[in-house]
C-alpha cells in the first residue's frame, strides 16, 4: 500500500521538494498528496503545484486561537487521510487540537541534534555558539511530535553536521540543509516501508 504523505510549509520548501523528487523516483515509498501552508503566498505552495500535488493556504484570522486555527487546520488536512503528515519548515507550534487528531503520524524536521536548540533559529544559534565558544559540530533531527513540547519528541533519526574552521553562516546553513533533505527522504522512507514503526 503506497503511503500518504500531507506536507505543512510555511516558507520556500527546499526539505518538501526533496519529498517531492524522491516520491516521483520512487525513493519514498509514498506519495505527498497534498501540501499546506499558513501563508498563501510561501514557495512551498507553487513547488506543489509544479508537481501537480494539491496546494491549499490557510491563513489563522486576526484574533483567531491556536487551538482553533488548528482545528480548522485538521478539517483541511483530514480528507486526505494521511498515513504521515510532515513538518517542513512550518513555523507554528501545533497544539493537541490539531495533533490529537493525527496522533503518532505528525513528523517533524528540526535542524539541531535532541535537545539542543529548540525553536527557531537553531542554525543561528549554534554558528554564534561557534564563534562564541568553539562549538565544532550541530546535527538535524527527526522526530515524532506527539504534543505541544517544541522539538522534544520521540527521535527517529540524526545525523551529526560538522562546524568547520572556514565556515561562515551561509556555508553551514548550506551542509544543513543539504543534511535536511537527505536525513528527512530516508527517514520517511523507511516510515513509509514500515521499517521503523511511529
Amino acid at each position: 500500500m503506497t503511503r500518504r504523505v500531507v506536507v505543512l510549509a510555511s516558507g520556500n520548501g527546499s526539505n518538501l521538494q526533496a519529498l517531492l523528487d524522491a516520491a516521483a523516483d520512487g525513493r519514498l515509498g509514498g506519495r505527498v498528496v497534498a501540501v499546506v501552508s499558513d501563508r498563501s503566498d510561501a514557495h512551498a505552495l507553487e513547488r506543489a503545484r509544479a508537481a501537480g500535488t494539491p496546494a491549499l493556504a490557510l491563513a489563522r484570522h486576526d484574533g483567531e486561537s491556536r487551538g482553533t486555527y488548528d482545528a480548522r487546520l485538521a478539517e483541511v488536512v483530514a480528507p486526505f487521510e494521511p498515513d504521515f503528515v510532515v513538518l517542513a519548515g512550518w513555523m507554528r507550534i501545533l497544539t493537541m487540537a490539531f495533533l490529537g487528531r493525527f496522533a503518532g503520524r505528525v513528523v517533524n524536521l528540526h535542524p539541531a541534534l535532541p535537545g539542543e536548540y529548540p525553536g527557531t533559529h537553531a542554525v543561528e544559534r549554534a554558528f554564534a555558539d561557534h564563534l562564541e565558544r568553539g562549538l565544532d559540530r550541530t546535527g538535524v533531527m527527526v522526530h515524532l511530535v506527539p504534543d505541544e513540547g517544541v522539538d522534544d519528541g520521540p527521535v527517529l533519526a540524526t545525523e551529526t553536521v560538522r562546524i568547520e574552521p572556514g565556515d561562515d553562516l551561509d556555508t553551514l546553513t548550506e551542509r544543513i540543509h543539504e543534511t535536511e533533505h537527505r536525513l528527512l527522504v530516508t527517514t520517511l522512507a523507511r516510515l513509509c516501508t514500515q521499517e521503523v514503526r511511529a
